[in-house]
């Protein structure tokens, strides 16, 4: 396991943002976690996450954590207790500031905007990932401070929808990416689609880099990439500049 990976009670690091994930499959996430700007962002001390199993936190000897719903239909719901033990447990070490996120359909749509907030709390963000059909309502009543949507989509369970906050998150944090420059460019950082981007070649099959990149006038390069932002925006995606007035 490599340095500053946390996973249901072995290791652990005191750092400013931390991240706790609830889940059934804490392979699924750590697997992920490894790698690229994630992995050197937690090796470089600069986030910690920490992965817990649900299964560890219930008190049946086969380590069942669902049952079937109440009023009957298809499907399981993980019950209510697991996830409230594996709460406490966590909670014992971040008792003030702890902040807790049920990955869901019914959230509120995860944006850049959330993930800046996120990534300015000073604490532990607690994602907790459903799977089946859902978890004991009575147990999110209890715990849960907000509910997060990746999109009007349904994904098999809340893992793959904690992994694209913590990413969206982590790479805004201080010292994780070279300078500011590399996400506040980026699309939906400023309500706009990021500009088009090129590199060697400049000729490719016929295609040319546009004439304006290759002057060294940055004046005239950064009135390009204004326009060519908000052409995209308004070509590809209307509805955030209407959502914008």
């Amino acid at each position: 396991m490599k340095e500053g990976l946390f996973i249901s009670g072995r290791w652990k690091v005191c750092l400013m943002l931390r991240f706790g994930i609830a889940t059934l499959f804490p392979d699924m996430c750590g697997s992920v976690l490894h790698y690229s700007i994630l992995g050197r962002a937690q090796n470089q001390g600069l986030v910690s996450v920490e992965i817990h199993n649900i299964r560890d936190f219930t008190t049946d000897k086969h380590k069942r954590v669902d049952d079937m719903p109440y009023g009957g239909g298809r499907g399981m719901i993980i019950q209510a207790d697991p996830v409230f033990r594996c709460y406490e447990f966590v909670r014992s070490k971040f008792p003030d500031k702890l902040r807790v996120v049920y990955l869901s359909p019914q959230g509120k749509t995860f944006n850049q905007r959330k993930a800046l907030e996120l990534s300015r709390f000073d604490g532990m963000v607690f994602l907790i990932c459903g799977h089946y059909e859902g978890v004991d309502q009575r147990v999110l009543d209890e715990i849960v401070d907000e509910e997060i949507s990746i999109g009007d989509y349904i994904l098999t369970g809340g893992e793959l929808s904690a992994l694209v906050v913590v990413d969206a998150v982590v790479r805004l944090l201080p010292g994780v990416l070279a300078s500011p420059d590399c996400f506040e460019n980026e699309s939906h950082f400023d309500g706009l689609l990021e500009y088009p981007q090129y590199t060697r070649p400049a000729v490719w099959r016929g295609r040319k880099v546009p004439e304006v990149l290759l002057s060294g006038n940055h004046s005239n390069i950064k009135s390009w990439q204004d326009r060519k932002s908000f052409e995209a925006t308004l070509r590809k995606r209307p509805d955030i500049l209407v959502n914008s007035f």
